[in-house]
């Protein structure tokens, strides 16, 4: 038995799998702990940041849960926002309402684009029930964690909500970690036209 005076020691392997536990509690919890209950502790706090002077968003060509395509590039000349979320992503339900009130006030003007980029590995009919049960508006792609690190900002963990707007040129205006406010997003918007 370990008395008051002898030291505790953790091997480095140890060591590290802790680690990286810790940082895959950043963001909401993954894909395979579908089935724990949420642990509020285990959201990442908002926040936003610009880009650099120019970077380039990646390119994408998706496919559309209600068919069809969309690629990146042909939405050049306009302002889109990309939001990357997942179904077991308790932020991400909150956001649907926000990003619907922004997509119906800029619909008719056709001078903003919504996507919703998935991030499930569960299939399109179990993101097409989400998206139906919960009402969202906009077009909703299926995407990847790979497109989803495409986008992440150097030294963020890349969890999910991420939302991204896109210049009509192409590039990266800002990027938003966590949950965002239909003003908050009118603002970014407003910031990004000039």
């Amino acid at each position: 038995m370990a008395g008051p005076s002898q030291s505790f020691y953790l091997q480095p392997q140890t060591l590290a799998l802790l680690g990286l536990l810790g940082l895959l509690g950043l963001g909401c919890p993954g894909p395979l702990d579908q089935e724990r209950p949420l642990d509020p502790a285990s959201i990442r706090p908002e926040r936003a940041e610009s880009a650099g002077p120019f970077e380039l968003a990646p390119g994408f060509r998706l496919e559309r849960l209600n068919g069809g395509a969309i690629d990146l590039v042909a939405l050049r000349g306009k302002t889109v926002v990309i939001d990357f979320w997942a179904t077991w992503c308790v932020p991400c339900e909150a956001q649907v309402a926000e990003l619907n009130a922004v997509y119906d006030a800029h619909q008719e003007a056709d001078d903003v684009k919504i996507l919703g980029i998935s991030i499930d590995t569960l299939g399109a009919q179990v993101v097409g029930d989400w998206v139906h049960e919960k009402g969202v508006r906009y077009p909703v792609l299926m995407g990847s964690m790979d497109l989803l690190q495409a986008y992440v900002a150097d030294g963020d963990a890349g969890g999910v909500p991420l939302l991204v707007i896109v210049g009509p040129d192409g590039s990266i205006d800002s990027r938003h970690s966590g949950s965002i406010t239909r003003s908050d997003l009118e603002a970014a918007l407003a910031r990004e036209r000039g």
